[in-house]
């Protein structure tokens, strides 16, 4: 039987600690090789701006296969409609038995916050009190509480294209009992940060390396899966020690790594290493208190397979869901 999970299932089922947790052991089993974890393909047509990216994962923890289809429309946005959709197969890995359908918008907003803060864990400075947030949306409020599940942040400093954005922000994050404020451009909010994070789906640069500040950490998260797109400008590159999610993948899909490269701002050989090398402890992250660090998250298939294998077990335990027989 195949279990079949709704967003509102799915929503009641998250919890970011989990999330977190499995997410990190994630990034470590493809440094210790008990994860396979390759680049995704990007589907596309002549003259069509539209992808469709399958993502796929194997992991010997959960046991399971899982692919994730993520369908990037940019022309949805003029009909008021998601830009981005996905949703997320597991398998058993011994059987090949399908045993889960999921709606993909919660578990990919919730696991990009924890890969998040497994990076800020790993990379910023210890004791990081202020989030800087380029962003307002549903994700800026994942990070918020992803972000106070390893740092003591006590202060949000938050920018957003539109004030309606930022106050429906403020009203989401107000039981966390956090300073909050909104700025009045991005450079006041990178200069504020402790740890950065940017949620945009930007196609130009919207963050400049002139601003940052000495032992500032940045999450860049927002850009869509394309090498002609990017949030961070080449000197900001340029400026920080660069960590991806996964090599295979930011080579590929990266436009905030690619255009530097292009540009001859810096060598696909001056990242740093996979966060998962960093997790395993094969790799070091920050070297001193002054280091600029930069996690590059593009997205991979088995931070889904993580919160799905999560979500799946919590539903059943629950009896969440609705059961098919697809071999009817």
């Amino acid at each position: 039987m195949t279990l079949i999970l709704t967003a509102s299932d799915l929503a009641s089922l998250a919890d970011m600690g989990t999330t977190i947790a499995a997410v990190e052991r994630a990034f470590g089993d493809i440094a210790r090789g008990t994860a396979h974890q390759p680049a995704p393909t990007s589907l596309h047509l002549p003259g069509s701006d539209s992808r469709f990216l399958p993502m796929t994962a194997l992991a010997d923890t959960q046991q399971l296969a899982c692919i994730k289809l993520l369908a990037d429309i940019p022309a949805n946005r003029g009909a008021g409609l998601p830009t981005q959709r996905s949703t997320i197969m597991l398998s058993s890995q011994s059987t090949g038995e399908t045993l889960a359908i999921l709606d993909g918008r919660v578990p990919t907003r919730v696991r990009t916050a924890a890969a998040s803060a497994v990076a800020s864990k790993h990379l910023a400075r210890p004791g990081s009190t202020t989030l800087g947030l380029v962003g307002a949306g549903a994700l800026a409020v994942a990070h918020v509480e992803a972000m106070l599940a390893v740092f003591p942040i006590d202060a949000v400093v938050v920018w957003s294209r539109t004030s309606q954005t930022t106050e429906t922000f403020r009203r989401e994050i107000e039981g966390f009992g956090l300073d909050v404020t909104v700025a009045a451009s991005v450079q006041q909010v990178v200069e504020s940060a402790d740890v950065l994070c940017t949620l945009t789906p930007s196609t130009e640069p919207v963050v400049h390396g002139r601003w940052f500040s000495e032992g500032l950490h940045i999450n860049a998260v927002g850009s869509r899966p394309r090498p002609e797109h990017r949030e961070i400008d080449s000197e900001g590159m340029a400026r920080s020690r660069i960590f991806v999610d996964s090599m295979a993948t930011a080579v590929e899909k990266s436009g905030d790594l690619i255009i530097p490269v292009r540009e001859g701002r810096l060598g696909f050989d001056d990242v740093r290493a996979e966060l998962g090398q960093v997790v395993a402890g094969t790799e070091t992250g920050r070297t001193a208190e002054d280091d600029i660090t930069l996690f590059n998250s593009v997205g991979i298939g088995l931070l889904d397979l993580a919160i799905g294998s999560v979500l799946y077990d919590k539903a059943i335990e629950q009896g969440l869901g609705l059961h098919v027989d697809l071999g009817r």
